[in-house]
């Protein structure tokens, strides 16, 4: 792997890794919170080195080993970073995107706007994640969290240590309404658990649903599984793969 970097708007210095390859390119985006080396990025890595394809991961400025610090950006920005890969790898062989849980719904929108892209695999993608989040917890907790200007997404010691901007509600809501255009056609496979408790299959299915009432004839399949959201098992691995090399 060979790191790069790019630098934002704001002069802040954006990490990643890349090797080029030939015929594909997989970019893999990250979900929520988490670094670009995972369980995920590594099997990705791995099926790409076997067939001679390239791969790139990144992090998000102010997250991992990019520049900045959490809380000081907001969603759009990391959508920005997201385009700003893309754009780096769009004169490569074809790219498929694998977007996991919010990098699912970042993928789909950068997709949208990049025709260098000529698939998506989303898993469990986190559609709306934030204002969703806002319209599950109680009046006052929410209103807590407008006025004190953030808040944990739960009580775990990682979320606490990064509390969410209220301004990441308000981004999700404007970028959710991006839905109501006429979507390009990308070929894209949804895998989402059926037992999801943190990102509900339920909102894959809604997406699905608007998606084909806009374009019938988009290549959309939603494929729903038995499993949590993080899709780790032996199983769910194997169906990842498949899904990825074509198998």
């Amino acid at each position: 792997m060979d790191p790069f970097t790019l630098i934002g708007a704001d002069g802040t210095t954006l990490r990643g890794d890349r090797v080029v390859g030939k015929d594909r390119q997989l970019l893999f985006i990250t979900g929520f919170l988490s670094k670009r080396w995972g369980n995920k990025s590594k099997a990705l890595a791995e099926w790409c080195q076997e067939r001679g394809w390239g791969f790139c991961c990144f992090d998000f400025r102010g997250w991992g080993d990019s520049g900045g610090v959490w809380g000081e950006y907001r969603l759009r920005q990391w959508l920005e970073d997201a385009e700003s890969v893309t754009n780096l790898l769009a004169d490569g062989p074809p790219m498929t995107i694998v977007g996991n849980s919010l990098g699912g719904w970042l993928a789909w929108l950068v997709a949208q706007e990049q025709p260098a892209v000529e698939e998506l695999i989303l898993i469990a993608p986190a559609f709306n994640m934030m204002d969703l989040r806002a319209a599950q917890i109680s009046n006052e907790r929410r209103e807590q969290w407008q006025a004190t200007g953030s808040m944990p997404w739960d009580d775990e010691p990682m979320h606490r240590d990064a509390p969410i901007p209220w301004h990441w509600v308000e981004d999700s809501r404007a970028l959710w309404r991006r839905r109501f255009t006429m979507p390009r056609r990308v070929k894209t496979t949804i895998l989402h658990g059926l037992q999801d408790t943190v990102i509900k299959p339920d909102g894959s299915w809604a997406f699905v649903q608007q998606v084909l009432s806009q374009d019938p004839e988009f290549p959309l399949e939603l494929l729903l599984k038995t499993g949590d959201h993080r899709l780790s098992s032996p199983e769910h691995v194997e169906t990842f793969r498949k899904l990825v090399v074509k198998e």
